[in-house]
């Protein structure tokens, strides 16, 4: 009789602590937005206004775009397939650079026009959710700059299997806070 293994866990369960404390932290300051908006919905919705929801659809399909091709890395190392891994990757970063300048297109408007964290309530959360979620989009492109460097020079073996299955999951971490902060500040009207 042979005996059943148990299936692994995707990537490192410290990268997955790490993940839910970050995705807790967001839903706290989701829930801070949402009362404040309740008790300002004017206020609110007149600020939103002030947002341009093309840059902020178009920073969407990029983190999903680029998501996806880290998906593809992410199979490719299940795979062995180093090229691939490369690839993919590459295009994963090259595609999330897009984010980055999308983000600072959109902030350098909205600091020449005045509309900085002191502004008003909403522009507060706009600057801290953004904001915050920026800095993990930075943490995440050095993840996948690491990922990469690893996948030229080590073997595609079960260590760096984690490594890129816990780099992935940081970089999907990244798109899902994204998905929850784009309709949240962008598109949702007043009530």
């Amino acid at each position: 009789m042979v005996a059943a293994t148990r299936p692994r866990a995707v990537g490192d369960e410290g990268v997955w602590f790490f993940i839910t404390a970050d995705i807790s932290l967001f839903a706290v300051l989701f829930a801070a937005f949402m009362h404040a908006r309740y008790g300002a919905p004017g206020l609110f919705e007149d600020s939103r206004q002030a947002l341009n929801t093309s840059l902020g659809t178009l920073n969407t399909l990029i983190l999903l775009t680029s998501s996806w091709q880290v998906a593809l890395a992410v199979h490719a190392a299940r795979e062995g397939l180093r090229d691939q891994v490369l690839r993919y990757l590459g295009l994963g970063m090259l595609v999330g650079v897009g984010f980055a300048v999308t983000k600072a297109i959109e902030y350098a408007d909205k600091i020449r026009a005045g509309l900085t964290m002191v502004h008003n309530d909403f522009f507060m959360f706009y600057w801290a959710l953004t904001g915050l979620h920026f800095v993990h989009f930075l943490v995440g492109m050095v993840v996948l700059g690491v990922c990469l460097h690893k996948a030229r020079r080590d073997p595609l073996d079960a260590r760096f299997l984690i490594w890129i299955e816990s780099g992935g999951c940081y970089w999907h971490m990244v798109d899902l806070l994204w998905i929850m902060i784009f309709p949240m500040i962008y598109l949702l009207g007043a009530a």
